[in-house]
C-alpha cells in the first residue's frame, strides 16, 4: 500500500449519517471485478436519478468536490455489511480520508487495510468543518495523520485513529508487514526457546 502521511486539498461535505455499506455501493455493481474499478459506482443511488442522470446538487458530482480525496461525514459512516466493496468505491474515487465522528467497525477496518483513512473528529468539530467547506468550497483542508490533526483555515482539531491502524497507514503496511516489523523480536524468542526446550523442535536429518 502507499503510505499516507498527510492529505490536504478539497474536502467534500457529504454531510450525512447512518450511511451504510449498501449506499456507498449498491449490490448489483459487485457483480463486475475489481479490475474495472467501482469508482464511478460510488454512492450510486444518491448521486444518480432513476434514469441514471448526475443530480446536479448532489456535493460529489459538484465540481469543486468531484475531485475531492477527503470526504466529511456524520456520524455511524460506513454500517451494514461486512462488503469491503464499500471501501473500494472509495479509494477508486480517489478518496483517501473519511472524517467523521464515528464509524461502522467493520467497514474502518476494511478501510485501513486498502489505505483509506477512517479518521474520527467529534461531532462539534464535524458541524464546524462542513459549515466552513459548504460556505468555501475551495478551502484547502489537510489531515495530518503524522501530527494527529485536522487544520482549515484557523482552526484545528484532533483527529482520532487507532495506534495500530496509524502505524499501518502511517508505514503503508498490511497486516503481514505488521508481522514482518516485529521479525527481529521474533527470531530473539525462538532462539530463547530453542535455549529452554531444544527437545521442543524436531529433529532435523
Amino acid at each position: 500500500m502507499k503510505p499516507l502521511r498527510i492529505v490536504s486539498g478539497p474536502a467534500c461535505p457529504l454531510g450525512l449519517a447512518n450511511v451504510d455499506t449498501d449506499q456507498l455501493i449498491p449490490a448489483r455493481f459487485m457483480k463486475r471485478p475489481r479490475s474495472e474499478g467501482y469508482g464511478g459506482f460510488l454512492l450510486h443511488d444518491l448521486r444518480r436519478d432513476e434514469a441514471g442522470a448526475e443530480r446536479p446538487d448532489f456535493p460529489l458530482n459538484r465540481a469543486g468536490w468531484r475531485e475531492a480525496g477527503i470526504l466529511v461525514a456524520r456520524r455511524n459512516f460506513g454500517s451494514g455489511s461486512s462488503r469491503e466493496a464499500a471501501v473500494y468505491a472509495l479509494a477508486d474515487h480517489a478518496i483517501r480520508v473519511v472524517l467523521a465522528p464515528t464509524f461502522g467497525d467493520i467497514f474502518a477496518s476494511n478501510a485501513v487495510k486498502n489505505g483509506l483513512l477512517p479518521g474520527v473528529l467529534d461531532d462539534a468539530d464535524i458541524e464546524d468543518l462542513l459549515a466552513a467547506v459548504q460556505a468555501t468550497p475551495d478551502l484547502q483542508v489537510t489531515v495530518d495523520l503524522e501530527a494527529l490533526d485536522v487544520r482549515w483555515g484557523n482552526r484545528s482539531a484532533a483527529l482520532t485513529v487507532d495506534a495500530v491502524w496509524r502505524e499501518q497507514l502511517l508505514n503503508g503496511w498490511d497486516d503481514i508487514d505488521v508481522t514482518r516489523s516485529f521479525a527481529a523480536q521474533i527470531a530473539d524468542h525462538a532462539a530463547a526457546d530453542d535455549r529452554r526446550r531444544p527437545w521442543a523442535r524436531p529433529a532435523r536429518s
